[in-house]
């Protein structure tokens, strides 16, 4: 039976990419060697990253004023690294506080400099996105994309001198939008990129030079790691070969702007059964839907036992949502064929028939 895999997180990856690197797992390009074996100083790998670096860029539509770096640490290890090097201790940066992993952002800040929270969906678990606020001067204005465990995504970006920082962990390149509006970018590579292992920074080097005499901790420093081509230590090879690989496959589905139909289809598809259906109510306000993470709860919780039933027997997995919102999260990313999101709505419509 096939399975439809709708978790948070790793994600799902195109089976080619599964079976080139399985194949490289065993024999990396009829070489004799493994790809988790090989020198990332190599000038094969050498040459692996570097076209993955170009290949991000392209995606993107950015040119050379921008820098990609591959690290490692996840988002988490970003909460910190953007304040170290964009803002100084006395300075206040701005945050938009729009879930756990903004709040996270936020906190790390804190230990560095002197964040200030500029608007918050707190009051309301995090199921909108706040509007309407102002952002006055500051080293930069900190935002959150896509908000994976409510289920909201920001569906414009303020208009502002000042630098914006985004955290696009779970919606890197899965829609279009206007890259070059922003100052630096994060995400982890493990919902629309690659494997668990990898983070990929997007940074304009121009914001960098205000804080070019800081003192910062060298695996810190932005820009140590532009000096060394993102192999200030030993990258993690396996996760950069397979971002590679999803990132051709990407490309050669007609890139990011065939992702945005692609994603728009899936996600149009699932919160129009959940509309319909008079047992399942969204979590996140309609305006600020997320085409990456659709969070929705059974109004009868004494259907959950039916409804997991149902599920398994589909062979669809992987849909229980977050504790701090409960109910489902169905993670559309990138990857996942609208095949998957029918058999969920052919789920959820069997319920409502035997309920």
């Amino acid at each position: 039976m096939k399975m439809h895999n709708f978790c948070a997180g790793p994600c799902i990856l195109p089976q080619s990419v599964f079976e080139q690197a399985s194949q490289a797992v065993k024999d990396f390009d009829s070489s004799g060697l493994s790809i988790l074996e090989i020198s990332h100083r190599s000038h094969v790998f050498q040459q692996i990253l570097q076209e993955t670096r170009d290949l991000i860029k392209e995606l993107m539509h950015l040119n050379n004023d921008y820098e990609v770096l591959l690290l490692q640490g996840g988002a988490s290890l970003q909460f910190a690294m953007v304040p170290f090097n964009l803002a100084d201790a006395n300075e206040t940066p701005l945050y938009l506080y729009t879930g756990r992993w903004a709040n996270n952002a936020f906190l790390e800040a804190q230990k560095i400099c002197q964040p200030k929270i500029v608007a918050s969906s707190k009051d309301k678990n995090y199921n909108y996105i706040p509007k309407g606020y102002e952002i006055s001067d500051a080293p930069y204005f900190h935002c959150t994309s896509n908000n994976t465990i409510y289920g909201t995504q920001m569906k414009a970006f303020p208009e502002t001198k000042v630098p914006l920082v985004c955290d696009m962990s779970s919606d890197i390149l899965s829609r279009k939008i206007d890259y070059t509006q922003f100052g630096l970018i994060y995400a982890g590579a493990q919902k629309n990129i690659g494997s668990a292992g990898l983070t990929v920074v997007v940074v304009c080097k121009e914001i960098l030079e205000r804080n070019s005499g800081k003192t910062i901790p060298s695996y810190l420093d932005y820009r140590v790691h532009i000096a060394k081509d993102s192999c200030f230590n030993t990258s993690p090879v396996f996760a950069i070969y397979t971002a590679y690989l999803n990132l051709l496959w990407l490309k050669a589905q007609g890139g990011v702007e065939a992702m945005d139909e692609r994603n728009k289809k899936k996600a149009e598809t699932l919160y129009a059964e959940i509309d319909r259906n008079d047992l399942l109510e969204g979590v996140a306000v309609k305006e600020d839907r997320s085409n990456m993470n659709v969070t929705f709860t059974l109004k009868e919780l004494s259907l959950e036992e039916k409804f997991a039933e149902i599920c398994n027997q589909s062979g669809v997995v992987a849909l229980k949502g977050h504790r701090t919102v409960g109910g489902y999260r169905a993670s559309l990313y990138n990857a996942l064929e609208l095949e998957s999101v029918e058999v969920l709505v052919n789920c959820m419509k069997r319920l409502n028939e035997i309920a």
